[in-house]
């Protein structure tokens, strides 16, 4: 982002306030992702974080439970998800919570789609490739934390780990240097 040059931004602190109010207000309007941003933190407030969390728990939960017609329909359900993550991420600046419910969604894919994981052939392949690299940065991600997050996160990371290396996705997560267990 360029800076005002100097005058321009000595005039600008000269306006009036309530012609500052009115500019302001024109150029935060411009950036949807500035107005979530505001708004969660001048509207909704901290309290208003669990509540997020529980929605996208739910997100989270529901989709991967079901029948898929193929492997790729429930990849393009697993991006859509983890973009939705990380917009909440990006939105209340909420780490653990993205990092958290990202653990929580590949477990749920090994849990309820044990069939769809258990070989790598073709049409799993790219399926199976987004799993690996979603646990590889869950683990990159999970490392930047603060270490006493790391126990919340233990379980479910070790849980997540054993399911892909016994899924058919074992091949990439040895060659991508993956752990079998998580170590905080």
């Amino acid at each position: 982002m360029p800076a005002l040059p100097p005058e321009l931004r000595k005039a600008l602190f000269q306006l009036p306030e309530k012609e500052k109010d009115q500019l302001l207000a024109r150029l935060v309007a411009q950036d949807t992702v500035l107005t979530e941003q505001l708004a969660f933190r001048l509207l909704e407030g901290p309290a208003a974080l669990e509540n997020r969390r529980t929605s996208l728990r739910a997100q989270v939960d529901d989709p991967v439970r079901g029948f898929h017609q193929t492997p790729n329909d429930l990849l393009v359900i697993l991006r859509q998800l983890q973009a939705r993550l990380a917009y909440h991420a990006r939105i209340t600046g909420d780490a653990f919570g993205e990092i958290e419910l990202s653990w929580r969604l590949l477990a749920n894919v090994f849990r309820h789609q044990a069939e769809v994981t258990a070989r790598l052939h073709g049409p799993t392949q790219p399926l199976l490739q987004h799993l690996t690299k979603r646990t590889h940065e869950a683990l990159k991600q999970t490392a930047r934390l603060h270490e006493d997050y790391h126990l919340e996160l233990a379980e479910t990371a070790n849980t997540v780990l054993a399911a892909l290396w016994q899924s058919g996705a074992a091949p990439l997560a040895r060659e991508l240097g993956l752990p079998k267990s998580f170590e905080s």
